[in-house]
Formats: structure tokens, C-alpha cells, sequence
């Protein structure tokens, strides 16, 4: 599904943007909503469903992709922080990496 792709490097890219100026919650937001839609795009590649919230999605993650539910749950709560904390650098940077080696996979894949 190629929208899929394209809203996600669309988050990606902003997600660059925010971080460039400093802007780390926001960057950090961007980075996760990235990640969660690249994740949208390989549960839908594998078993052509699209998740319908969080919950559903690491479900799927946790039953199909279990390497990717680790990291993903370990920055889920980084993003949920950042509604109430200020983030760094360094948290927009790990979401970054990570949001980028999702982005190779599914461009891997296509």
C-alpha cells in the first residue's frame, strides 16, 4: 500500500526538519508516527491488514514480527513521555535510527 510509504517518509521528513531546529518533541512525535506507519506497511504486506490503534498493532507486531515489538515498544514509551517531559536530542536521535532502518526495510521490500 503505497500511501502508507508516503505518509510515513512524509512524518519521517518532518520529523528531520523538527530536529534540525531544535524542536525535540515535536521531532521525537514525527519519528514515532513514522515508525508506527512503516509498521502499519509490513503487517499489511505479511497478512493484509491495516491495524485499527496501537493496541491492535503491537498485537500484530508481537504475534508476527517480534524483533521489530521489542523496539518499538521500548520507544512507545519515549513518545508517551514526551507529551509531558522535554526530550532531547539524543531521544529524537534513537527514534531517528530507528524510524530509518524501518524505512530501508519497507523500501527493501518494494
Amino acid at each position: 500500500m503505497e500511501q502508507l510509504l508516503k505518509n510515513a517518509i512524509e512524518f519521517f521528513e518532518s520529523g528531520n526538519d523538527n530536529l534540525a531546529k531544535n524542536r525535540f518533541n515535536v521531532s521525537v512525535s514525527d519519528f514515532f508516527k513514522s515508525i508506527v506507519i512503516f509498521c502499519d506497511y509490513l503487517i499489511y504486506e505479511k497478512i493484509r491488514i491495516i491495524p485499527k490503534n496501537h493496541n491492535h498493532r503491537f498485537n500484530l507486531l508481537e504475534t508476527y514480527f517480534e524483533e521489530i515489538h521489542q523496539g518499538v515498544s521500548k520507544l512507545f514509551k519515549t513518545y508517551i513521555q514526551s507529551y509531558n517531559l522535554n526530550m532531547g536530542k539524543s531521544e529524537a536521535q534513537k527514534l531517528k535510527e530507528y524510524a530509518n532502518e524501518l524505512k530501508n526495510t519497507c523500501l527493501n521490500k518494494k
